[in-house]
């Protein structure tokens, strides 16, 4: 099995002029690895632990820059894959980048293209990387460390934080395989940290720790990793069969990240996820969840999970949650606008469950501070 650089390869990390980590506080309550701190970037900075909603195409369905903002969104994830499909790199840097583009002021967060070309598209591999066919019009892109590549695609994409080209297999592969997979996601990186630190141009980049839940191969994928310069970690990958399962996995996982970084948990954010695995030291994590959900119904409420369709509400003329502050409108227009397809519902409760998921973040942070989480 062929075995990724070695640390001694690279330059020795240093700190950046342009992004900045510092951890302000961290619990001291028993039991918790929960922490405070604050990400410096050049559009803006990050107070963590951070809700990270997702833009797959440059934007949040249904609601607008002033709209996010409002709602307490601080750092933005969007795809680099659907971005690459549509309207493609070269469109979004003749706008001069992402924030231009989007007209977004805040920090932006782009993913290398890997789950998505690993799980939408028709791929074929190799140690050089992936080919997969556009589902827009067929064509053949390859995002990979050594052809026109994820690194380069986000350099033109501008975005403050980037993530190298990984492999995810999926959960339940036999080890040797998933092995193998960790050890082809560790060269590609490596070649692609290669590559952004030959031209970083403002940008943070992350490595992805993998290994499914094989407890060994996550050890070795972070300390591998920690070796290397790279200004944070993302985790990634299978991470179990249920919730449990995954915090079973960051339990033994987070204390072997650095300390002095920031780590990011890929595409898991709902509020009981979120509320679990902040007490672990999760960071920033990103999930499209809490919007996906409202566009269907669902609104996010201190008390559980609110079913805006259901009749009961037809003339319920009281907040959506009244223990949390939020959009003015009452439950029955939101139950109206469902019923009536109304485009404007989908902005509403998009609205709603932002905010929702920006004041239980903001929330834990205090009660980090307090030594309360």
């Amino acid at each position: 099995m062929q075995l990724p650089p070695p640390a001694s390869s690279f330059p020795p990390w240093a700190p950046r002029d342009f992004f900045r980590f510092e951890v302000l506080h961290t619990s001291r309550k028993p039991g918790s690895r929960a922490r405070v701190g604050r990400i410096h970037t050049p559009h803006g900075v990050i107070e963590t632990p951070c809700f990270v909603p997702v833009g797959t195409n440059g934007a949040l369905k249904a609601v607008d820059e002033r709209q996010g903002r409002e709602a307490g969104t601080q750092l933005m994830f969007c795809n680099t894959y659907h971005l690459l499909v549509h309207p493609g790199p070269r469109v979004v840097a003749g706008a001069g980048g992402l924030h231009r583009f989007m007209n977004h002021e805040g920090p932006i967060i782009t993913d290398s293209g890997g789950f998505q070309v690993f799980s939408l598209g028709e791929t074929t591999e190799d140690d050089r990387g992936a080919v997969f066919r556009s589902y827009h019009d067929g064509t053949t892109i390859e995002p990979t460390p050594c052809r026109p590549s994820s690194v380069a695609t986000q350099k033109q994409l501008a975005s403050d934080i980037i993530i190298p080209l990984d492999e995810l297999p999926p959960h339940g592969m036999s080890r040797e395989r998933l092995h193998a997979s960790v050890r082809l996601s560790h060269r590609w990186m490596a070649r692609s940290l290669r590559a952004h630190l030959a031209e970083p141009r403002q940008q943070a980049m992350y490595g992805v720790v993998h290994g499914g839940t094989d407890e060994e191969l996550r050890r070795e994928s972070a300390e591998y990793l920690a070796t290397l310069p790279f200004d944070g970690f993302a985790i990634g990958g299978s991470l179990g069969a249920d919730r449990a399962e995954m915090l079973q996995l960051l339990r033994f996982l987070v204390p072997l990240l650095p300390a002095d970084k920031p780590n990011h948990l890929l595409g898991i954010a709902d509020p009981e996820s979120s509320a679990a695995v902040v007490p672990l030291g999760i960071d920033t994590m990103d999930s499209c969840n809490p919007t996906r959900i409202a566009r269907h119904g669902t609104l996010l409420c201190t008390g559980g999970e609110l079913k805006i369709k259901q009749s009961r509400f037809l003339d319920d003329h009281g907040p959506i949650d009244p223990a949390v502050e939020t959009i003015s409108h009452s439950r029955a227009y939101l139950h109206h606008l469902f019923k009536q397809h109304e485009p404007l519902y989908m902005t509403l409760a998009s609205q709603h469950n932002l905010i929702f998921m920006h004041k239980l973040l903001a929330d834990m942070r205090q009660k980090i501070l307090n030594d309360e989480l």
